[in-house]
Formats: structure tokens, sequence, C-alpha cells
């Protein structure tokens, strides 16, 4: 007999009444979300605060008390927020959360990421069942706006008493699943956003003018590529992509109409500079782009956005020993990557905390931001028993 199934199917209805909160943006309200958790804390017998810093924007952190109050803590994060879904592209409705024959719930948020704060809460749920109490205090925060940069969430609740007193000494937040090992993040690529505008001489469209936005335009798009195309043969020799510059146009803007040759076009590029890379050469790469395409060609600029420092995975880290203990004794391929994407990990290692990025979605394709995300049911409940190991291991470090 599964001395777990009731646990199973309260996570089940948990995580299908958590995705059904359209935490959508634009313009968030995060109302129902944070009574809907408010709810789980009490029913699992949590300390709940919420904590507003920036108005609309609230931080719920439940509170596991630990035998031991006078060592740091554990955190467990994950995010409020899911990106906007385009119901005609979906195959059922993002925000039904329905269960196909199959047992995949479908729903924005599925994946990124209402999974993962369901599995810590139930996870936690069986702990406490069968008697389990932390030697450190675990705490579970759920914030706002990280698909946004995490300005008005963690980037702020880092900087506040608030967080201060938590006295955290090692937090978990999202990754990316893999469907057959394992993946661990320990840092992140500094994300640049580059808006480079290119001017020149506007006129009649019927004309051959020369010194034009366009024709400097299409110099920082060579420029560009070929970066791309360098970048790209690296992966090939090696198979990875954690060492690698990223750069992709995102945004093209400039024009009034067909027959008008504009004045300027501006050019934005999403990059991504791992961090073992000199990020002032990458940036000064960039500005000599800028200067070799011709006059009046410049870059905004570049956004402030401090490279937060990498998360050690080894001997010196006792919170990582004990998770590696855990999965080496569960038979598991673990495999240490740096993330191409942006959490709010980023913001707890810029605060001293060594912080790891991981998502227990066993057999799970990467579906986060795409139409039709879904989870499935055994993976929810393979995953909550991953944290059931995990918890323990390094709360009672």
């Amino acid at each position: 007999m599964n001395p777990y199934r009731d646990l199973d199917q309260i996570a089940i209805d948990n995580f299908r009444k958590y995705l059904r909160i359209p935490t959508v943006h634009p313009n968030v309200n995060y109302d129902e979300c944070v009574k809907f958790l408010q709810g789980l804390a009490n029913d699992l017998q949590l300390d709940c605060q919420v904590i507003t810093i920036v108005p609309k924007k609230p931080i719920v952190v439940m509170t596991w008390i630990g035998k031991n109050a006078n060592i740091p803590t554990i955190l467990l994060n994950s995010h409020m927020d899911v990106v906007p879904a385009f119901e005609e592209n979906w195959v059922h409705k993002p925000f039904s959360a329905d269960i196909d024959e199959e047992g995949n719930i479908h729903a924005r948020g599925a994946q990124d990421v209402k999974s993962l704060g369901i599995q810590y809460l139930e996870a936690i749920r069986r702990l406490k069942r069968f008697g389990y109490q932390p030697r450190r205090t675990i705490h579970v925060s759920f914030v706002p706006d990280e698909e946004l940069g995490g300005t008005d969430g963690m980037k702020v609740f880092v900087k506040s008493e608030a967080f201060e007193k938590l006295r955290v000494g090692f937090a978990m937040d999202e990754g990316i699943p893999d469907e057959h090992e394992f993946w661990v993040y320990y840092g992140e690529k500094v994300s640049r956003r580059l808006s480079i505008h290119c001017t020149g001489q506007g006129g009649h469209g019927g004309l051959l003018l020369s010194n034009t936005a366009g024709e400097k335009m299409t110099n920082i798009l060579k420029y560009c590529y070929n970066l791309r195309e360098a970048e790209n043969l690296k992966v090939g020799q090696t198979g990875e992509a954690d060492d690698v510059v990223s750069i992709n146009l995102t945004m093209m803007g400039g024009g009034v109409q067909a027959n008008v040759i504009p004045s300027e076009f501006v050019l934005t590029f999403d990059a991504r500079v791992p961090p073992g890379r000199d990020l002032q050469q990458f940036e000064n790469t960039v500005r000599e782009w800028c200067k070799r395409s011709g006059g009046g060609v410049w870059v905004e600029d570049f956004p402030v956005d401090d490279h937060a420092p990498s998360t050690q995975l080894d001997d010196s880290n006792p919170f990582w020993v004990a998770f590696g203990n855990v999965t080496t004794n569960m038979g598991v391929t673990v495999r240490k990557k740096v993330l191409n994407a942006s959490s709010d990990a980023r913001y707890l290692r810029s605060a001293g905390v060594p912080t790891i990025g991981f998502c227990p979605h066993p057999r799970t394709p990467n579906r986060a931001h795409k139409d039709n995300e879904f989870m499935n049911v055994t993976a929810l409940i393979d995953g909550i028993e991953v944290f059931q190991k995990i918890l323990p291991a390094i709360a009672d470090v």
C-alpha cells in the first residue's frame, strides 16, 4: 500500500489550484495568489508573513522553525508570476490546469515555476507527517516579478531588513529540467541588453542615397552574426554552451512609411556573457562595432547589472556535499551548469548567499515560456520525493 497516496492527491490538487490563479504579466494582481499561499501555510502549520517593499508587489515567506534557532537558515525560493500565454496557440486553455489522458497538467507556469513552489511545500508536508523536524530553520519564499527581472521582487528583498532577519546561509532557486539528468546551476551569465542607434541621411525612397541608417544597420548585424558564428563553433567543438557568449537580435525600430528612407534605426540585442569571460572586453567590442559601422552609430549606456559571484560546488561547501550525498545514493547523474537565462538566484548570490538552481522534473521536455506548457503528474510527485530526501540533508548540516 502506498503510504503517500492521499498526499499525492493533495499535491496534485494544490498544484492545479495554484496554476488556475492567473498571475500573468502585464499588470499582475497578486492578491488571490497571496490568499492561496496563506491558506497553504495555515494548512501546513507554517508561520507566514507577507512583506511589501514595493506597493502591490507582495513577497510571501513561510517559515518552518528548526531545532537550532541560532544557526544560519535555509531558503527555498520560487516566483509567483508567469509570462503571457496566447490562448489561440494552446490545445488546452492556459489557466485551466486540464489533465490529459497521459497525466500531463497543462497550464502557463506548470514548469516555470509554480511546480517548484508546490514541490517545496508538499515535501515539507510529508516530512512533517512522519515526525521530522529540521535542525536549521527553513524559509520558503514566493516572490513577484521574476519574469520582469526581479527588480521589484528579489532585488529589493535581499537589501531589506526583513531579509536580513531571515539569516539565510544557503538557498535553492529555480533551474532548467533535463529529461535524463539532474542539472544544478551554480552561476549565471551576465545579461546585457544592447540598444544600438544607427543614424544617417534620410530622404525619398526612390533615391540611392549614401550614408544611410540602413547601411550602418547592416554593418552592425554583420558584426553580430559573425560573433554568433564564432561562438557556435566553440559549442560545436565542446558540446557545451556554458562558456560562450550568446547574442540575439530581439527588436528593430525605425521608419515612418514605405517610401521614406528613415534617418534612424534602433536595433535591440539580448546578449549573455558567461562568468569566465571579460565583461568589459565584450562591451568594448560592441563600441568598436559602432565605430567601424560609420559615423552616427552609438550604443546606449550599458545597464548596470553587477556580475554575481558563482556558488562553489566542492568540498568547501557543506550544503553541496550534503546535496551530492543524496543524489549519489539515488544513483542520479548531476551536471553542474551555468544558467543561460537569468533568475533571482543572482540577487541571492550578490547578497553573499550560496545558491543553487535546481528543478527535479525528470522526463520533462523543457516548455518554459512556450505554448502548451505542461507538467506530468508523475514528474511532479517524483520531484516532491526528491526534495523529501534533499531537504533533511541540507537542513541538518
